[in-house]
This record gives C-alpha cells, structure tokens and sequence, in this order.
C-alpha cells in the first residue's frame, strides 16, 4: 500500500487517478482516455501536441473557461469536461 493518498480528479463525474506534478492530459491519457469530447469543426478533442499549440486538448475546468489539458497540472478534486458540451438549461432560467 502506497504511503500517499491516491489523488483524484473527475472527468465527466469518472474519477480519474493523477500523479504529483502531472498534465490533466498525462493522467488522462494513462486512465486509457483518449476522447475529449466534441472540438471545433465537428472533430473530437484529444492529446495532440504536448506543448498546447494546436489546442486540440481543450477541457473546461470547473465549468469555467477552457484550457489546454497538455499544459495545466491535474489538482486534487478538479471537476473536468468537454469543452464544447452542450450547456444545461435550468426550468425558469433563460441565456
């Protein structure tokens, strides 16, 4: 048994297992997840580059705006997903 506490973040509410010092897409990639969800152009968002110029690892962290997930670190309990997804619209709330 490992004498340090598993870190996790979730993917799509998934928990996903990372490393101290590891990319989202590191992890993400080593949890054998591939498919980051639709991408610009009706393509599919994926670890491509590594060093976050083609921006094709795009992930919204938190709900909040998009980053590349080949250049941000993972953090324990981050709420990860698709960074283009549909958005949830609430009974009574209008955008």
């Amino acid at each position: 048994m490992s004498e340090t506490a598993a870190l996790h973040f979730y993917w799509c509410s998934q928990p996903v297992p990372f490393r101290a010092g590891e990319t989202i897409a590191a992890a993400l990639q080593r949890a054998g997840l591939s498919d980051l969800g639709a991408a610009v152009g009706g393509l599919h968002g994926r670890y491509f580059c590594g060093i976050g110029t083609c921006q094709a690892c795009l992930v919204s962290v938190n709900d909040a705006s998009p980053v590349e997930a080949c250049l941000t670190l993972a953090q324990e309990g981050m709420r990860l997903s698709p960074a283009l997804q549909p958005r949830r619209v609430e009974a009574g709330v209008s955008s």
